[in-house]
């Protein structure tokens, strides 16, 4: 079985944080290969300033290039909305019986995961990575202790996309917080201005 971490988000765009991240994941935990699974649309998040799907796949394409342990997932485009979690999961456990599937996930999300879609049959089967974030509130007690929940001492990154999107749109010079094609991309087609 081929531990595989499933790393959620819209990617838009894709930066440093979120490849400082996973390549984290792969070198200092038990999993053996990171997933970027861009989301079409998030339940939590609204549709005004997200990219084609499209577009934010071929940023993470760019991204991942050079990481043989970084791979991109459209898996969400193939799925019928809404999307939660807990189905992609069950969709990908049944079209891969070869691979363990976790989440990785930030300590925000971890403090609202127990309102997310089944998050009791999330646990039952597969393990959370949870990664460092400053961010307020408590996490849920039963969730510091929980066998399958790992909270990784991994770098602190505090890059948002929505920070980047909004320089962006101001004509800030943010090319150090993206993989060098994803900003030439950016450029190129005048994202988020």
């Amino acid at each position: 079985m081929k531990r595989t971490g499933l790393y959620f988000g819209t990617f838009n765009p894709i930066h440093i944080g979120h490849l400082a991240i996973a390549n984290h994941m792969v070198e200092f935990s038990e999993l053996e290969e990171v997933w970027f699974v861009i989301t079409p649309v998030s339940p939590f998040k609204k549709k005004s300033s997200l990219l084609d799907n499209h577009h934010r796949l071929e940023m993470v394409y760019m991204a991942t290039e050079g990481y043989a342990k970084l791979k991109p997932s459209d898996i969400e485009f193939k799925m019928e909305p809404p999307y939660y979690t807990v189905n992609t999961l069950v969709y990908l456990e049944e079209k891969y019986p070869d691979h363990k599937f976790s989440l990785i996930m930030g300590e925000d999300n971890i403090k609202g995961f127990h309102k997310w879609k089944n998050h009791e049959v999330i646990l039952e089967k597969n393990d959370l990575f949870v990664y460092p974030r400053l961010s307020v509130g408590e996490t849920v007690p039963a969730f510091k202790e929980h066998p399958k929940i790992h909270f990784v001492d991994a770098p602190i990154m505090e890059i948002s996309a929505s920070f980047i999107r909004k320089s962006i749109a101001e004509g800030k010079n943010i090319k150090p917080l993206l993989p060098e094609k994803v900003w030439d991309y950016i450029d190129r087609m005048n994202f988020y201005k």
